[in-house]
């Protein structure tokens, strides 16, 4: 058998050419039914959205004027007292919350032998500690000072009077800021 192709046109084989054509344009279709497709749904998707952010931009607006409404029927009086009473509220939640034992421990281990603790008040909320004192000695108090001061957990610390009582002895008040357990003096100043 012979083989080669004697024609005077050659042969050319058309029908693969024909086959990749045809497979080109099912791809472009399909393509371009996949883009419609996409079309219609963003379309239809950004129509629900506009008007969902419509609607709720009519809410938004009726609420503010509820909101104007609702705070011009606020009594200032009220409120103010309101605000008073929380504040009083805060406040003893705050001195609850004071720990008096780890204070009157920081106290016991700077306290020297010649200086006596008579009385412990908290002003300021938490922090400004007044501690009154009775000492043989002004020095005594200055010890106490120190020793407080060398804590760290205690800052500012003055006496605010020395008084030569009776008995000889030195009533002194001092005040000292209070930094709180576990909070270093540095970050409280």
């Amino acid at each position: 058998m012979i083989r080669t192709n004697l024609s005077t046109r050659p042969f050319y084989n058309a029908r693969a050419v024909n086959v990749l054509i045809g497979l080109f344009a099912v791809i472009v279709f399909g393509l371009t039914a996949y883009n419609a497709a996409q079309l219609i749904w963003l379309t239809s998707r950004q129509r629900t959205l506009g008007s969902n952010a419509a609607s709720a931009e009519k809410e938004a607006d009726r609420l503010r004027r509820e909101a104007v409404q609702t705070l011009a029927r606020v009594d200032k009086k009220e409120l103010a007292t309101v605000d008073k009473a929380a504040r009083e509220a805060n406040a003893i939640i705050d001195q609850r919350t004071f720990s008096w034992t780890d204070l009157l421990g920081r106290f016991e281990r700077a306290l020297p032998a010649d200086v006596r603790v008579t009385s412990v008040s908290q002003q300021a909320g938490r922090e400004v500690v007044l501690i009154d004192t009775e000492a043989r000695t002004v020095e005594d108090v200055d010890q106490f000072i120190e020793a407080l001061e060398k804590t760290g957990a205690f800052r500012d610390v003055i006496a605010r009077t020395e008084t030569v009582m009776e008995n000889d002895l030195i009533a002194a008040s001092i005040q000292a800021t209070y930094v709180r357990a576990g909070t270093p003096a540095e970050t409280q100043q």
